[in-house]
Parts: structure tokens; sequence; C-alpha cells
């Protein structure tokens, strides 16, 4: 682990320079030990895939003086990763048609059937590296290389919210509709990001999310029931096993 302060107000703290889940593993639990610390320095904490950047007031604190109380250096992760449960999110999603318009290309590119990417892309637990671009945008880690397929040549000017795609090694999903240069294969209708609701975010970094097949009808249910007020959200979560 390597600290270095980046800015008056800033330091950042390193793993090693690879993506893996083991690395996001040891990031996720030092992140979740400093926010557990509930220092007063402390303002905020921002994890991604191999490092962490941490804000603190520097009006009443030095850096050195926050590092010292911290403490990081002395942090047992073993014991600590024991603690912590790790959260699954599960996403419904319509694959293909006007909800995935590039699930073709996808299968095409991996000359395999529609259906073949569709049960592949569904069989996995997706590690969440990261959170960005956009608020909620998950970078998955753990796509499955047979459909690994290279990001569109041309953006486009909007994808729709709740889309699903894939870019070169990696899958996530755009919380808001944005441009974006991803193969779009599905949507789901969980709105996975909502800034009237708590938590805004359904997921953090550190944490899994599956996807699951499901028909318009479900689908246009799902949508109607969020819209409504009446959808509950808890069914979504569970442990990874």
């Amino acid at each position: 682990m390597d600290i270095k302060q980046v800015s008056e107000t800033h330091f950042m703290i390193y793993e090693q320079n690879e993506i893996s889940p083991e690395i996001r593993n040891k990031i996720s639990t030092i992140a979740l030990h400093i926010e557990s610390l509930q220092h007063p320095a402390v303002i905020s904490v921002t994890s991604s895939y191999r490092s962490i950047m941490v804000a603190f007031d520097v009006k009443h604190y030095t850096y050195e003086t926050v590092l010292d109380e911290l403490d990081l250096h002395h942090l047992n992760l073993n014991q600590e990763n024991a603690s912590r449960s790790k959260k699954l999110i599960t996403l419904p999603v319509v694959y293909g048609g006007e909800f995935g318009p590039d699930l073709n290309i996808v299968a095409d590119h991996a000359q395999l059937s529609e259906e073949d990417v569709i049960q592949i892309h569904t069989e996995e637990n997706y590690l969440i590296y990261a959170i960005g671009f956009l608020p909620g945008f998950p970078f998955l880690g753990g796509l499955n290389e047979k459909i690994h397929t290279p990001r569109k040549e041309t953006p486009r000017s909007k994808i729709v919210q709740g889309s699903v795609g894939i870019a070169n090694n990696q899958t996530g999903l755009y919380p808001k509709s944005s441009p974006g240069g991803w193969q779009i294969i599905g949507r789901t209708p969980i709105d996975v990001f909502n800034l009237d609701r708590e938590p805004m975010i359904l997921y953090e970094a550190g944490d899994y999310i599956a996807f699951k097949a499901i028909h318009q009808e479900e689908f246009t249910r799902i949508e109607d029931e969020i819209a409504n007020g009446t959808f509950d959200y808890s069914q979504l979560v569970g442990e990874l096993k």
C-alpha cells in the first residue's frame, strides 16, 4: 500500500497497479475501514480499481496528523474482510430488439447465437470495480471473454436510461440517458440511481451485480410499480454465496 498527498486537501492510497478481484477487495476493505472510523478529519472517501481518494479537513488537521490517527499501516485486512458480507444486486433485463439493439453485433463478433450471448451474460456475478462517469454507472469485472466486444467506433448521441452494454472486456449499465459508445444488449427497468430515494444508488464499489433475463411484459410491470412508488427494491438485494 502506497499513500501520497496529491493536493492540499486530498491524499491517495494506492494498491498494486493491476485490475483484479483481490486488489479491488483490498481497496474496498480499506475504504470501509476509513469510513467506519468516522474520523472528523475525513470529509469523503472515493474508491476505484486500485486506489482510494480521501478528502480531509485541512482547516483543522494536517496531512501527517490524519495519517497518524487513521493508522492505516496497521490495518488487519484479513480480519476486516472476514467481517463483511458481499451484497449482490440482481437486475432484471430485457435483451435484444429495441431494448438491446447491439445484441446481434455482439453475437456476430463472438460467432454465437443471440441466445448464447444472453445465457453467458446472465451466468456471472460481476464485481463493481468503480462507479463513474455518471452517478451510478458501474464498471463491472468478470465478463466472459467469449463475448468481449469492442466499443462502437461512433458513439451514440443518446443511450436510454437503464441500457446494459459491453465495451471490450467490461459490462455495465447507464443509470441515466447519456451519449455513449458501449454495445447495448439490453435494458433494465430498475432506476439504479434516484436522487429522491435512500440510498440514491442501489450499490457501491465492491458489491456485485447479476443480470436476469425477463420478458417485455415483466419490464412494463416493474416500470409501472416504480412509477407508482410500489416497487419493493429489497427483492433485488441478496448476499453473495
